[in-house]
């Protein structure tokens, strides 16, 4: 079914109105803003420390794996808190889907514990891996 016209100038009007109100917000601040250029004031400038090096600085692959399997594994304790705030509604068949939720975190996290995804060192294989070893 195709929305009709009667239905579509609310979302014409709200757009507008958000447009609105981004350009007069970005309009004042122009207008209210500070317009100098000291020498000082494009410098970085974080508690009081001058900066001493360059912020490109080149870091391991392994820190944004840890931080991705963090958000990845925090994110799913959401799931579960609002598992728990429905729990008594839900009965036994809520509790039977959220084993099986949690069985497959386990399992996902006992293959990356076992391809030493989080390792944080280096380490030495001294087989194929196995993906392979099942192809095999």
């Amino acid at each position: 079914m195709i929305m009709g016209t009667s239905l579509l100038w609310p979302m014409v009007v709200y757009g507008v109105s958000v447009l609105m109100v981004v350009a007069f917000m970005m309009g004042l601040s122009y207008v209210l803003g500070q317009h100098h250029a000291e020498r000082a004031t494009g410098d970085p400038y974080e508690s009081g420390i001058l900066v001493t090096g360059s912020a490109r600085v080149r870091l391991s692959a392994k820190f944004y794996l840890i931080a991705l399997f963090f958000v990845i594994f925090d994110l799913e304790s959401v799931f579960i808190v609002s598992w728990a705030v429905a729990a008594r509604d839900l009965g036994w068949m809520g509790y039977m889907e959220i084993l099986v939720f949690i069985g497959s975190l386990m399992v996902a996290l006992v293959y990356l514990w076992r391809e030493g995804a989080l390792e944080w060192g280096t380490r030495k294989r001294t087989s194929t891996p196995s993906l392979i070893k099942g192809a095999l």
